[in-house]
């Protein structure tokens, strides 16, 4: 293994500790991390709950995967752990298959992406468009806000339905069931997330707001679901890890939706990635990310829980909140490990609609409504890969919307491929040679065509370029020049094309001389069989010689 691969599949946090952490540093992420992990503890549960599963799952897949993310991740400031984004793929797997289905798909997802690391898909998941990220992101967020509405209003559904527009239909129905203090405690829960940090900045508005719903419902007996009356206790201890029940047939109908957790999970924890290192300065590594994202999420599994990834809002309050190395995110888990140790059965008492509240405030700010407004006056292309994806995770399924987004976005990236390459025939008799080739001085003897490519040869540009060609009067011509120096790579495609029109200007009894072929492409030449269809002596290196040769 070369040096740079290895440092490449270096954790972070390894990295770190050789060249050594000052005592000022560590201080600043050990406080960092107990307000971090303080931060996490409402979230990881309310995560769970909007997942379709029991509570502790939440903050077992924090404490797990949080850990292992942190010593093993590629950024410095990673904090991991269940998202928002999961919750519509765990609560359509829980409806389907129940959460021993889920348990296995979130450890085979973490396979999945410890792949994609290895394989380092890490370089090419970046690619992916910015108007396919916040189609499907703004989605979730709508998702989320509607799976909360239950407990914001207190209305008590107990089969709310999975499908968007028939939960909402039942909504309608009940609307007169509203629970005026549910309500009093999820809008003041919204307002005190919001706005408390400006306050009192080193303690969380969420932390207050459970406090004193969950203080002010056990004195007053106010008459509010708690994860108590929901759910029962919390248990105040890690299971043993096992591994989860499975048989080929069940694995197959799990294949899917967790190569969905996956996809999901890589693009998240790099997004995060990415930006927390534009708040550090810093450059996190991709491949290595996404291999202990995986190991995390086969962990969290092995321990019951649920799938994880890097958490944006997590790791920006890290950041800000003085972290600077992994030992942030360990101290993290740490905290939450002692907090379900010590303080789980406390936590039952929290009432459901203080939580719906901390929900609806995670799907405002994953809305990214700015940019999704910014995006509808852009590119047709961008607009109908943000719409597409936008609507297929509302109103269907997320895996689809994915799926159908990058197929959507491929199809882009060809017709724009195809349209910067630019295919010019240039009769010399007519135009001056100097516009085209940069003030050379070339002696162009009559009857010569010069046709040059610029771009690669691909097979979305293929028919642009055989179109071109077939479009030279035959009659004016003798001999062709194809110039190819700008030529950076030809596809299969490319070679057929280019031997089709070899052969039809052969036919019509016209030579074809190919120019400034790179050297790498030459070899290709052979492997295609372009040179069985043209002598080897008409391919040549600059446009000289292939000027030479047809005065010779």
């Amino acid at each position: 293994m070369n040096k740079n691969l290895r440092q490449e599949f270096t954790p972070k946090l390894f990295t770190l500790i050789k060249a050594g952490i000052s005592k000022q540093t560590l201080g600043k992420d050990v406080m960092s991390g107990v307000i971090v992990g303080i931060v996490a503890l409402p979230l990881a549960i309310a995560f769970a709950i909007a997942s379709g599963v029991s509570p502790e799952k939440g903050l077992i897949t924090a404490i797990v995967a949080g850990i292992i993310i942190s010593v093993f991740g590629g950024s410095r400031v990673q904090i991991g752990g269940p998202t928002g984004a999961f919750i519509v793929i765990v609560y359509g797997i829980v409806q389907t298959h129940g959460v021993d289905g889920l348990i296995l798909a979130t450890f085979m997802a973490g396979f999945i992406m410890m792949a994609f690391g290895l394989a380092r898909f890490g370089n090419f998941l970046k690619y992916i468009p910015y108007s396919l990220i916040v189609g499907f992101t703004s989605g979730i967020a709508v998702i989320i806000f509607s799976s909360q509405v239950n407990d914001f209003l207190g209305l008590q559904l107990s089969d709310v339905p999975a499908d968007f527009l028939s939960k909402w239909f039942l909504y309608a129905q009940h609307f007169n069931q509203i629970n005026l203090y549910a309500v009093i405690i999820a809008v003041s829960t919204v307002i005190m997330t919001l706005y408390f940090q400006k306050l009192i900045k080193l303690i969380p508005g969420s932390i207050v707001a459970i406090l004193i719903a969950t203080v002010c419902v056990q004195l007053f007996n106010i008459p509010v679901t708690t994860i108590e009356s929901q759910f029962g206790e919390i248990p105040n201890a890690l299971s043993m890890p096992s591994l989860p029940s499975f048989d080929f047939d069940t694995m197959k109908s799990l294949i899917q939706p967790a190569f969905a957790i996956a996809l999901l999970g890589s693009i998240e924890s790099l997004l995060s990635a990415v930006v927390a290192d534009s708040m550090i300065g810093g450059k996190h590594r991709s491949n290595i990310e996404l291999v202990a994202q995986g190991a995390a999420n086969s962990a969290s599994a092995l321990f019951g829980g649920i799938p994880a990834t890097g958490a944006i809002a997590r790791t920006a309050t890290n950041v800000n909140n003085g972290g600077r190395t992994p030992i942030a995110g360990i101290v993290h888990g740490v905290v939450l490990l002692l907090i379900m140790l010590l303080f789980a059965p406390l936590a039952k008492l929290i009432p459901l609609s203080c939580l719906a509240g901390i929900l609806v405030v995670v799907a405002y700010h994953m809305s990214e409504w700015r940019q999704f407004k910014s995006l509808l006056k852009g590119d047709r292309m961008d607009i109908i890969i943000l719409l597409t994806t936008f609507f297929l995770t509302v109103i269907f399924d997320l895996v689809i919307a994915i799926q159908v987004g990058i197929v959507l976005s491929s199809f882009m990236f060809m017709h724009r491929m195809s349209q910067s390459v630019q295919v010019n025939n240039i009769n010399i008799e007519q135009e001056r040679v100097e516009r085209l080739f940069d003030e050379e001085t070339l002696d162009v003897p009559e009857g010569v065509v010069l046709y040059e490519i610029n771009g690669p040869l691909f097979f979305g540009a293929a028919r642009q370029f055989q179109h071109t060609m077939t479009s030279i009067p035959s009659s004016s011509a003798k001999t062709i020049i194809i110039r190819m120096r700008y030529v950076p790579l030809i596809d299969a495609t490319g070679y057929e094309t280019l031997k089709e029109i070899i052969n039809s200007f052969q036919k019509q009894g016209i030579q074809v001389i190919l120019s400034g072929i790179r050297d790498e492409l030459v070899n290709d030449f052979q492997r295609h069989k372009v040179f069985t269809v043209l002598d080897r002596q008409f391919v040549v290196k600059d446009i000289k010689q292939a000027l030479s040769l047809i005065s010779s």
